[in-house]
């Protein structure tokens, strides 16, 4: 049995307006059907209650009712489209970085162009009646972007197509007409090619900048590794010299201390004998005393005078006494 969907025509079931699939589709007085939104906002844009299709009057605005029966064809419709362009290797849902098409419902798909008339963006299925209708046939498109009302003329409302070189700036055709006439203009796409063109050798001038910098910046490292290996060379070779001066100064310091204490040694071997010899004199000195103390107690006459000889001299002290002071003085002993 066949459906309802293959006995109708897809174009039995395009909202007029905006030559979509029917959303919330209302019959209006005159038998004609559109979107109810869309219907809405045609009708709040002029001061007549009228069929745009028709062109037919009403003496107060009509009230709207959905059409069931028409609402649920179209809903089967678009449900085969959506299917349709979702099976399509061309069509897919729009990724976060892609531009969405604006008529889509539910799942939004990948916009196929963009519309500089309707400012709007399309997938392929929407963008259908652009290629069958021929009164969109006439209209710019252009590949998908984003903020399509910036590219329409904000005085005129037209797309903005021209450029003027004079004073730098996109213009619409009805820019030209009245206050560009006499200005250098051209079509963007010829001012477009010029300026990439420009661009180009532009970013080939800056790249070449990028690599003579580079390479100076390589030549500056370059240079500043050499001048770190020539001053860790000259450090090292500092240390050497300054490491030879320090042991040659300890070798010296050690053999100047050595002939000192050589010296402190024979002063004290020589300091020594002397004293040796001192003590033994002082010995017999003191052995003499006592002979001479005894004698100084007699009272025997005859052997005071026999024993007592005031002509014997005493021993002076040895010479080797005032060298070893000589010795002591001068070495700061």
């Amino acid at each position: 049995m066949a459906t309802s969907s293959s006995l109708l025509s897809k174009e039995q079931f395009l909202c007029s307006i905006c030559l979509d699939v029917f959303t919330e589709p209302v019959t209006i007085p005159c038998g004609h059907n559109f979107c109810k939104a869309c219907i809405t906002k045609y009708w709040d844009s002029i001061d007549l209650f009228q069929c745009p299709m028709c062109k037919k009057t009403f003496d107060k605005r009509p009230d709207l009712f959905v059409n069931t029966f028409i609402s649920e064809i179209a809903a089967q419709f678009r449900k085969s489209f959506q299917e349709k362009a979702t099976s399509s290797p061309e069509q897919c849902p729009a990724q976060p970085l892609d531009i969405p098409c604006d008529f889509c419902t539910g799942t939004k798909l990948k916009a196929l162009k963009s519309c500089l008339v309707c400012q709007t963006s399309y997938c392929e299925t929407h963008l259908e009646p652009h290629q069958r209708v021929a009164a969109l046939k006439r209209h710019k498109l252009i590949n998908p972007v984003e903020n399509l009302e910036d590219r329409m003329c904000k005085k005129h409302d037209r797309p903005l197509e021209l450029f003027c070189r004079r004073d730098q700036t996109c213009l619409c055709v009805l820019c030209l007409k009245t206050d560009h006439m006499t200005h250098d203009t051209v079509p963007l796409e010829e001012e477009y090619g010029e300026k990439m063109a420009k661009l180009g050798k532009t970013e080939a001038e800056v790249q070449q900048m990028i690599q003579e910098r580079l390479q100076k910046v390589q030549e500056i490292k370059d240079s500043v590794d050499l001048s770190k290996k020539d001053a860790e060379k000259e450090i090292s070779d500092s240390i050497q010299v300054f490491t030879d001066l320090v042991r040659s100064i300890e070798r010296s310091q050690a053999e100047l201390i050595e002939v000192i204490e050589e010296k402190q040694k024979a002063a004290e071997r020589q300091a020594e004998g002397l004293i040796k010899e001192l003590e033994q004199e002082i010995t017999e000195l003191k052995r003499r005393s006592t002979e001479l103390e005894q004698l100084s107690l007699s009272e025997d006459h005859l052997h005071l005078l026999q024993s007592f000889h005031p002509s014997a001299p005493l021993h002076p002290p040895r010479t080797g006494l005032g060298s070893v002071f000589t010795v002591i003085c001068v070495w700061g002993l």
